[in-house]
């Protein structure tokens, strides 16, 4: 072992311009923090077996912790009982895992809060009515799960809502534009767009000027894109979902534990929407 603890840092996929903000943000906290850290990422975005695989491939480097973002919420179950058995402490963040002994402490924030609060955002613009459609998140992971079943709970709050239309866009902006599209062909008219990540959003504003069609959109991350999505008046607004701030915080656990600290079991960051009122805030918040 290296005189520098050492972090297996896991995110989901290459493509999602948050996870690559996540995975510099735990490099600089590293830094910060005297610690070395080794990043495992799928090749194919968010693939089961080849996190598993990595997840093997990185108990043989015999790190001293893991801040882990799985890719499914139970079907890495059994590879985590490795992790477990070899006496690995994991730090998970991002996407929650289903059990909660499985980890020693959860950074994130409330997602179903987030849905709320970003489809309050929506529904208050359009004055309580309108056809809305939904792009979902990948399957198994509880952040989606989470913003999908309050935009549906919400949308049931207001009588002129109408969801027209749901289609799974993977968390990516070519499957979002992809799900956007199939959703334009089957509904005439769609008023607004509630997208649970902001790389769906994107897919989704290229799908609707392709169409040379109109609808407001809020999506989850205040990524740059985002952000310079609202300046433009592409996007309505998105959630601060800040994907770099909270592996930041997972690392600091994660070395805060291997010190021996006491660490609370769940650590939710703040969430702010962000809008033309506020974007000025957040331009370079994630950078």
């Amino acid at each position: 072992m290296s005189s520098a603890p050492t972090l297996a840092v896991f995110t989901k996929n290459l493509l999602n311009p948050a996870y690559k903000l996540a995975r510099l943000a735990a490099d600089r906290a590293a830094v910060r923090l005297g610690v070395r850290v080794i990043h495992y990422v799928p090749e194919k975005p968010d693939d089961i077996e080849q996190q598993i695989a990595l997840i093997d491939e990185a108990l043989g480097q015999r790190p001293d912790a893991f801040v882990f973002n799985p890719v499914h919420e139970t079907a890495i179950d059994g590879a985590i009982r490795r992790v477990k058995a070899q006496g690995v402490p994991i730090v998970n963040f991002i996407n929650r895992m289903r059990n909660p002994d499985d980890y020693a402490c959860f950074v994130g924030a409330d997602d179903y809060d987030i849905g709320t609060r970003v489809s309050e955002r929506l529904f208050g613009e359009l004055g309580g009515r309108g056809n809305v459609a939904v792009l979902e998140g990948t399957p198994g992971a509880a952040t989606g799960a989470a913003r999908v079943r309050a935009f549906l709970d919400n949308a049931r709050r207001h009588a002129g809502i109408r969801i027209v239309g749901r289609r799974n866009g993977a968390f990516l902006e070519k499957q979002g534009r992809e799900a956007m599209e199939a959703l334009l062909r089957e509904c005439p008219q769609i008023d607004g767009v509630l997208a649970a990540n902001h790389d769906m959003a994107a897919g989704a504003i290229t799908a609707l000027e392709h169409a040379a069609r109109r609808a407001l959109i809020v999506s989850v991350n205040a990524t740059p894109e985002a952000i310079g999505a609202i300046r433009s008046g592409k996007l309505l607004a998105t959630a601060d979902f800040n994907a770099a701030k909270i592996a930041a915080v997972a690392a600091e656990a994660a070395v805060k534990l291997l010190r021996g600290e006491s660490l609370p079991h769940e650590i939710l960051l703040p969430v702010e929407i962000v809008d033309a009122a506020n974007w000025r805030q957040f331009e370079n918040a994630m950078v």
